[in-house]
């Protein structure tokens, strides 16, 4: 049974979710996870993955481990083709999460960007920390 609550994460809090475990974006992708499902994009994937590789996360994590990580994810993800280009943000580089929800009928972005959280709430869409997304109720 697909849920109808449909979440977007940015970068950021998928790159800190995995690195900490005990981090309240963990927290928040965990109950994303099992009170929806989680939303990827072609471009969110390819900077997820861009992100996750660079030399400097060596020290904190194994290629392997990160490598399962996006393996992992994009099983349990549901992939969404874009069918709108928007231009909205300050940041153009985050235009892609604002497509991604729109695109895809999202309950609600989750991100720590100012950039992104200034928007709040994007044509409908509530635009909120891993905190707020924690404290708020999702389930019927």
């Amino acid at each position: 049974m697909t849920s109808s609550f449909r979440f977007v994460f940015d970068t950021n809090i998928l790159v800190s979710a995995l690195f900490s475990k005990k981090s309240v974006p963990r927290k928040a992708f965990d109950k994303a996870v099992k009170e929806g499902e989680i939303l990827v994009s072609l471009a969110v994937v390819d900077e997820l993955n861009d992100v996750l590789m660079r030399e400097k996360f060596n020290r904190y994590l194994k290629e392997a481990d990160r490598i399962q990580f996006q393996i992992v994810l994009l099983q349990e993800a549901t992939f969404i083709e874009i069918t709108e280009t928007i231009a909205e943000c300050r940041d153009p580089k985050d235009n892609k999460f604002l497509e991604l929800a729109v695109s895809g009928a999202a309950t609600a972005i989750v991100s720590g960007d100012k950039d992104l959280l200034v928007l709040h709430p994007f044509r409908g869409i509530p635009i909120l920390t891993p905190r707020s997304f924690m404290d708020t109720a999702w389930s019927d």
